[in-house]
């Protein structure tokens, strides 16, 4: 059972969302040889704020 952790800034729509679990899936299914149904995704939004790089919140830029 593969499971993928993706962690990203909000702000993309659903349909962005949907798009990026069927691709993961698809890449996991074809690369890795796991069946479709055992594989998990987990997407992990946090906002702006709270995410920095270089002591710069993201939202500060």
């Amino acid at each position: 059972m593969p499971i993928v952790q993706v962690e990203l800034l909000e702000g993309r729509t659903h349909e962005q969302l949907a798009k990026l679990v069927k691709d993961i899936t698809d890449v996991i299914v074809t690369d890795a040889g796991a069946s479709r149904d055992a594989v998990h995704v987990i997407l992990r939004e946090m906002p702006k704020d709270h995410y920095a790089v270089g002591g710069v919140l993201n939202s500060d830029k």
